[in-house]
């Protein structure tokens, strides 16, 4: 029994001087082996996405771009706004056009806007206006979407939603010159964004929530 005892000890002696050994080691750790060196280095925004200005906080709870939207419909629409404004609702620009999606007044005529103050300081407002402009542009080039989404034209796929987003900057009318003259007649507007430009970088979005409405118009709020 004594003898037992005595071997229990030697071995819990035994394992002490070890730990205590190893603890109070001052050998450095090699961290060489976890470098990423080398390696590729992935990111969930993509370097064109980053917008340098300042977005400012919008009213009424309403949220900014959001680079996590996707091919959506949604990622759509910020996507465009924040190319357009920063998704400033209450912005006008040097040519005084205004709010989120930077329509001209001639523009918001048409869908039944009158009054651009109150735009401007309605987000709701501006969010209806996107989408009954967008729905009368799809009905003015419903035939061009049918004749041209898929062909390349300046090396780019064309896609309903490419040719939305270039309404929406340069009016259906310039749209139609583009793609009939495959690419010839390019139309830029006053800061240089081409037609070409837009059908390039709103590419491939899912736009089939809206629906062509040749009389699409704001309803009252």
């Amino acid at each position: 029994m004594v003898k037992n005892i005595a071997k229990c000890l030697g071995l819990t002696l035994t394992i002490c001087v070890l730990v205590y050994a190893s603890l109070s080691s001052n050998e450095a750790v090699d961290l060489s082996k976890y470098s990423t060196n080398g390696l590729v280095l992935n990111y969930t925004v993509r370097q064109d996405a980053i917008h340098t200005g300042k977005v400012k906080a919008s009213k009424e709870g309403y949220e900014s771009f959001s680079p996590y939207l996707g091919k959506s419909f949604v990622g759509f629409k910020e996507a465009l706004a924040f190319k357009e404004s920063g998704g400033d609702y209450f912005t006008v620009n040097t040519y005084g056009y205004l709010g989120k999606y930077q329509f001209g007044k001639g523009t918001l005529s048409l869908i039944g806007v009158k009054n651009v103050e109150k735009f401007l300081n309605n987000p709701k407002l501006q969010e209806q206006a996107f989408i009954a402009n967008a729905q009368r542009n799809k009905w003015i080039l419903r035939r061009d979407i049918n004749n041209f989404v898929g062909k390349r034209v300046n090396g780019v796929v064309i896609t309903e939603s490419g040719i939305l987003a270039a309404a929406h900057l340069a009016g259906p009318g310039s749209v139609k010159k583009y793609l009939r003259s495959y690419g010839l007649d390019n139309f830029a507007d006053g800061y240089g964004t081409t037609i070409a430009n837009y059908m390039k970088r709103f590419s491939g979005y899912d736009t089939s929530f809206l629906k062509a409405n040749k009389k699409a118009k704001v309803s009252s709020i």
